[in-house]
């Protein structure tokens, strides 16, 4: 079972080129971490899940991969007409009671 956080490490040989940095900035912010880390993740690219983990701290890492969560969740119980709770529930296969 593979980490949800990989430590912060370069992938060496990785073809997958990353996203350009926004122009006047150093690197990435944690959203476009998450967001990649996320998508990688959900695509099973362990080499650019390794790669997104390099852009920001663990800690970043970890508080982007929470918000977009949390924002995946309220757009898809809006979607849905039903609570987070319960689209969260669902989602992960826990019963409610």
């Amino acid at each position: 079972m593979r980490r949800f956080l990989p430590s912060a490490r370069r992938a060496s040989g990785s073809e997958a080129a990353p996203p350009p940095a926004r122009a006047g900035r150093q690197g990435r912010n944690l959203f476009e971490a998450a967001a990649v880390y996320v998508a990688a993740r959900a695509e099973d690219d362990q080499e650019r899940m390794d790669e997104a983990a390099t852009w920001v701290s663990p800690g970043q890492l970890g508080f982007g991969v929470d918000e977009l969560a949390s924002r995946a969740l309220l757009a898809l119980a809006r979607e849905r007409n039903q609570t987070p709770e319960t689209v969260a529930r669902s989602l992960l296969g826990v019963r409610s009671g």
